[in-house]
């Protein structure tokens, strides 16, 4: 007697699709052991970016030592630049595939290394290679593997933490620059970079402090897209779908031959059992491109590349770091221009620096207060930088460069306090890894760039204020970039929002429908 068949699971693999795969996301403690991180990145940008602002007390000396160009002396401090934006990728998938700690210690090494190297040079490029290259490249792997880490350690006080730890900068240069001017005294340009080589192993310590963040067991649920998306593995769920068609097939074949069935349906039945092979088979090859593409996404998410609005928040870096660097590299010889004593010039800097902390932490407590869009307060504080350098050639007594000092250290700080704190806010926290990375990549050309541009301009004019000309006009530009990514913020926004208004409105005519099919 003939018997209905059990029904075959014939689901065709999008239908895999749309099933849900568990995420867990990390805790965000916002306290506790993440002030030890903050601590750690504090030192961290004291001892990388806050000695490539005091560098500039060792320009005048090099330059009259190797008798150079300006233009020429600039690369030391551009290629460090571009090289911490250009390895900042790497510094980040390193970060992935080991950890952030054990490439911290290794970046610091390299930084030690390339200090103390420098110190024995004989000719420019040697500098170019040891104080600018490999300082450079252990630069990136302790800065960006430490601010990766501090983002995943603060959520609701980002803004403050970021504010806070970018203020090392400050203080270390305030503190490294006066005391550069004495070793350099002391003990000459090479003497300096020989203890400066020594200090930089705290680096080294800074990386012992990156505790990993433990995750939760709360899971969030995404569509298997986005988890591709997100570098998850299929494997899991492509075997669950071979497992329900295989036994389905199994036993209607059985129940096919047991029950003596019709000759002919025995036959398309089995013909129809071939097709498991093939689909096997085309499970398999996606698994396999699944499992490189995993593997790929686990170190590098490649595709912030399709994001506009990182791509155009990228554009603003590149502009921008042509204008950060350059006014603190050639501010000291500026000032050494315009007929000012050697300490007197090099206090500049230190008074830049105390703005400059000012800044930092105003600013970022201003903006974890969410009184307007971090975007639109970088905006402003990005066009206010560049309306200050463009007025720099105005100054030239002492008291006027104090004032200038004073008024481009609170606007950087301003700047710099929140620039970063925009990124996860375009791509969001989970991807903030590579998004910085790639945002430094980016980035690079505009700090390899800035430097000798601006020197370019000195030694053609003869007159260090062309040189914060040029870095003024870059930042208004860059200013552009941000303008746009404020408008496609606003246009997402009331995209959603109007998607939210539709659904509201379907779900109350479908509940009026309801109403009137019940009366």
């Amino acid at each position: 007697m003939w018997q209905k068949p059990v029904q075959v699971n014939m689901d065709p693999p999008v239908k895999a699709r749309n099933r849900r795969v568990v995420v867990e996301p990390s805790a965000v403690p916002d306290g506790g052991y993440a002030w030890f991180i903050l601590l750690s990145c504090f030192l961290v940008f004291g001892l990388t970016f806050g000695v490539i602002k005091a560098f500039g007390v060792f320009y005048v000396d090099i330059h009259q030592y190797f008798e150079t160009t300006a233009a020429g002396t600039s690369w030391i401090t551009s290629i460090a630049v571009a090289t911490v934006h250009i390895v900042a990728p790497l510094a980040s998938a390193l970060s992935a595939r080991y950890s952030h700690r054990s490439v911290v210690i290794m970046g610091g090494l390299m930084c030690s290394t390339g200090v103390v190297l420098g110190a024995f040079a004989r000719n420019l490029i040697e500098l170019y290679l040891t104080a600018g290259f490999l300082n450079g490249f252990g630069y990136a792997l302790t800065w960006t593997p430490t601010v990766t880490m501090l983002g995943m350690y603060f959520e609701k006080r980002r803004p403050v933490a970021n504010a806070l730890a970018s203020s090392g900068e400050c203080i270390v240069t305030f503190i490294l620059t006066p005391l550069f001017q004495l070793l350099i005294d002391t003990f000459s340009w090479r003497g300096a970079l020989l203890i400066l080589g020594g200090l930089q192993l705290n680096l080294c310590v800074c990386g012992m402090l990156l505790r990993p963040l433990k995750a939760t067991r709360d899971g969030t649920y995404v569509n298997e897209v986005k988890a591709g998306e997100e570098g998850l593995s299929l494997q899991l769920l492509l075997k669950e779908d071979l497992d329900d068609i295989k036994p389905g097939f199994q036993t209607e074949r059985e129940l096919h031959i047991s029950e003596g069935s019709d000759q002919n349906k025995n036959k398309k039945f089995l013909e129809e059992a071939k097709v498991i092979p093939n689909l096997t088979k085309d499970y398999t090859n996606n698994s396999k491109r699944t499992e490189v593409r995993t593997t790929v996404l686990k170190y590098v998410d490649y595709t912030l590349i399709t994001n506009a609005r990182f791509m155009v928040y990228s554009m603003f870096g590149v502009f921008a770091a042509l204008g950060f660097f350059a006014p603190s590299l050639f501010l000291v010889p500026y000032a050494r221009s315009k007929g000012i004593e050697e300490y007197q010039a090099a206090s500049l800097m230190s008074i830049s620096a105390v703005l400059d902390l000012f800044g930092r932490v105003f600013f970022g407590w201003l903006a974890n207060l969410r009184l307007v869009e971090t975007v639109q307060q970088l905006t402003i504080t990005v066009i206010l930088l560049g309306t200050v350098l463009l007025l720099c050639p105005l100054a030239s007594s002492f008291s006027e460069l104090v004032a200038f000092s004073a008024a481009h250290g609170l606007v950087y700080g301003a700047t710099v306090a929140i620039h970063i704190t925009v990124l996860p806010e375009v791509v969001g926290v989970q991807r903030l890894g590579s998004a910085l990375g790639f945002f430094m990549l980016i980035r690079s050309s505009g700090g390899l760039l800035g430097p000798p541009v601006a020197g370019f301009f000195i030694d053609k004019m003869d007159n260090y204020g062309t040189g914060f000309l040029m870095s003024g006009a870059a930042l208004i530009v860059s200013a552009l970039f941000l303008l746009i990514l404020h408008q496609m913020n606003r246009r997402s926004q009331g995209v959603k929002s109007y998607g939210t208004h539709t659904d509201k409105a379907g779900r109350r005519a479908e509940g009026k429908e309801h109403d009137m099919s019940l009366k």
